[in-house]
Order: structure tokens, then sequence, then C-alpha cells
């Protein structure tokens, strides 16, 4: 389980078949068998020394994100998992990606960036909702049939590899797990139901 506030942003040092080797922070002291988020997938580390961890990545997992879209020199988002007991600044990402979705604009808008992205026919999203984009929990609005917007205060996009992204790039996206658990019983929830029930 992760929370979707991102701990450091390093390069890729390897890609091949089953396999990711990306530099972190020296004074990371990892273990063989923790979980560590990459671009928001939660992989496996299979090795690790001072300021480098190798990760094991599924067929899965290569087809259904952008990680085998990586080489060398790319730049990722990582994040440890969330230690029990620890803040809470996101919220819940599990690091298991629903799939990809395409950047389609940034622009300015004073102190923030307004980044528009692609919405899929199967986006579970709610106004003012959480999202995972690339790992960074961010909150969406202004959700249209095609797209939806999310609004990056300048410490994320600092802090994150979303700087480096330009329009038509691919994010892993991981819609909001209470989302996923709520929409198979609102299908009978109802403006109007709610109305008549006294909610409205």
């Amino acid at each position: 389980m992760f929370t979707g506030i991102i701990e450091a942003v390093e390069k890729v040092r390897s890609v091949s078949t089953g396999r990711l080797e990306v530099s972190v922070p020296a004074d990371w002291a990892l273990a063989d068998g923790e979980s560590v988020a990459v671009n928001g997938a939660c992989l496996t580390v299979v090795s690790h020394k001072a300021g480098v961890a190798g990760f094991a990545v599924s067929p899965e997992s290569f087809s259904r994100t952008t990680l085998g879209r990586l080489k060398a020199g790319s730049i990722v988002n990582l994040e440890r998992a969330l230690a029990v007991g620890a803040r809470l600044g996101g919220h819940f990402v599990t690091g298991h990606i629903d799939g990809t979705v395409q950047l389609l604009s940034v622009r300015d808008d004073g102190n923030s960036r307004i980044m528009e992205v692609e919405r899929s026919a199967a986006a579970l999203l709610v106004e003012k909702g959480s999202v995972a984009l690339d790992g960074i929990s961010l909150t969406v609005y202004d959700i249209a049939p095609a797209s939806f917007k999310a609004a990056v205060i300048p410490h994320t996009w600092a802090n994150t590899a979303l700087k480096g992204l330009r329009p038509g790039a691919l994010l892993n996206i991981e819609y909001d797990i209470l989302g996923k658990y709520a929409a198979p019983r609102s299908s009978g929830v109802t403006k109007d139901f709610l109305k008549e029930n006294g909610f409205l």
C-alpha cells in the first residue's frame, strides 16, 4: 500500500525481460522482497546495493503500464510502501495500475499547472475524488466524457517526474480503490433516488 506522495525521482539504469534496474537514494536501506512503487506500479525488490535496486517485472506489468516503454536514463517517480502508523498524506494507492492514459495538455493557472488527461470509457472518477497518475496522488475535477483535469501545485511539479512530460506522453493511472468498491453498488443510486430518500 502506498500514499501517492513521491519520495524520490531517479533514473532507470536498465530494462530487460522480467527486470528493471533503477537508481534509488543512497540512504534507502532496502530488503529483498519489499515493495516499491515505480511510476505508481508496485514492484518487488529482488536485488539491492547502495544507490541501486533491481525489480522483478511480470509480462502483465510491462503490458498494462508504461514500464515497457522505459529506457536507460528515463526519469521515474519512486515511493516506498506505507509503514504502519505513518501519516497518510495522499490517498490509499495499491500500486496496481488500471491502464495508461494520454496527457492531453498542460497550462499555467496562477500558482498551479493544470493537466488535462484522457478519460477512458471505463474510468472510475468522481468530481473532487482522487486518482494516481504515475504514482502521484491528485484531485480530479472538470470530468468530461473524454477527459478530466487535475491541478498540480509547484511543490509536486518540482519534485516529481511530471515536469519532464509533454502532451502526448502516456501516464500510468490507478483509480481510487474506494471508487472501485463503490461502483458495482452505485447503479441504482440516482439524484432522484437520493431526493426521494431525504438526502437532497
